[in-house]
């Protein structure tokens, strides 16, 4: 088998089409050197990539326009048209049209992904209010995809070099966060982000810290019981079943000390506990992952943009580091089968 049939095949979706999605994959996919390392499926149109490939002005950006995933060509960016009919690209605008053209890209993505004909997904952001419709009612990408690779859980994991964050409770109201924060919810996510620590990111013996909900991790119960009554009760749990689990710890002191450098993995309790020191640190680095799936998929760690959206000015570090991370995942999943054989 030639080194061209062994380059794993990604998907792509386009996201909203009057976002940053479209440039940030012209741009990205301009770089010859993934070429090298991994065959792209875009999901989109080539009218669509005709307007942005002015727009950036990459002429070095050349596709190979199919109609079904049989016809790939391993050499060659490929574009699977999802739509034939004329769509209006405004961008920098949040419109009905752009929503139903994100949605349509993202579900022939799907299906080709859990059907198993691409390796693996790459998601450009999308609106999550304009992409409402029957088949998505979902607060983000990490419930949907979950849903649809058969599963009723997972981890959204946001990742960098130097920094991996779960998150407990996801795409919740801050309202509802401590009456959905149960033992069992921290025990489920801390054993998927343990095990994808191992798994997909080569860590043998991974330490994890978990963080408190409230102020000073709950001051020994002064300021909340939730570390008392919740938290540090899973902890131990964990502990029973050989995990390294740590905490909890005061989050603001978790992380104005740096101490995060000392472990493989964080967990926090909820989405904006987590993100915001996160995208702090990595922001133009980091990689939404959703671990605990067989599937591999990641998108960049921030949204549609519509500030730069059609300017040709996207940083693209976050998405060139998305389709890195899937290329340095299967070839860890990869090792770990090898290891397991031998």
């Amino acid at each position: 088998m030639s080194s061209e049939q062994h380059k794993p095949i990604i998907a792509f979706t386009v996201g909203d089409i009057n976002g940053v999605g479209p440039e940030l994959i012209i741009k990205a996919l301009s770089n010859k050197k993934l070429l090298s390392m991994c065959t792209p499926v875009i999901y989109g149109s080539g009218k669509l990539f005709s307007f942005y490939r002015k727009v950036t002005d990459s002429n070095d950006f050349n596709y190979k326009q199919i109609q079904s995933i049989d016809e790939v060509d391993n050499r060659k960016i490929n574009l699977i048209s999802c739509w034939e009919n004329e769509i209006a690209i405004t961008p920098g605008e949040s419109t009905k049209e752009g929503g139903k053209a994100s949605f349509i890209s993202l579900k022939a993505a799907t299906k080709h992904w859990v059907e198993g004909h691409v390796d693996a997904l790459v998601t450009a952001p999308i609106n999550k209010k304009n992409i409402q419709n029957e088949e998505f009612k979902f607060a983000g990408h990490t419930e949907f995809l979950t849903k649809e690779a058969g599963l009723t859980d997972s981890l959204m994991l946001m990742t960098s070099p130097n920094l991996k964050m779960g998150i407990v409770t996801e795409h919740i109201p801050l309202s509802q966060v401590a009456q959905s924060l149960t033992k069992e919810a921290i025990i489920k996510k801390a054993t998927i982000l343990n095990q994808t620590l191992i798994t997909d990111f080569g860590i043998s013996k991974p330490k994890i810290a978990i963080l408190g909900l409230n102020p000073h991790a709950g001051d020994d119960g002064l300021i909340g019981k939730e570390e008392e009554k919740v938290i540090t009760p899973a902890i131990e749990q964990l502990k029973r079943k050989n995990l390294l689990a740590f905490g909890p710890f005061s989050a603001d002191g978790f992380f104005g000390t740096a101490q995060y450098q000392n472990y493989d993995g964080v967990l926090a309790m909820y989405h904006d506990q987590g993100l915001i020191p996160f995208k702090t640190i990595a922001f133009e680095e980091g990689v939404n992952y959703t671990a605990g799936l067989k599937l591999i998929r990641t998108s960049p760690d921030h949204g549609t943009a519509y500030e730069v959206a059609g300017k040709g000015t996207v940083n693209i570090q976050s998405f060139l580091q998305s389709i890195y991370t899937i290329i340095d995942i299967i070839k860890n999943r990869k090792e770990q089968v090898i290891r397991v054989v031998k």
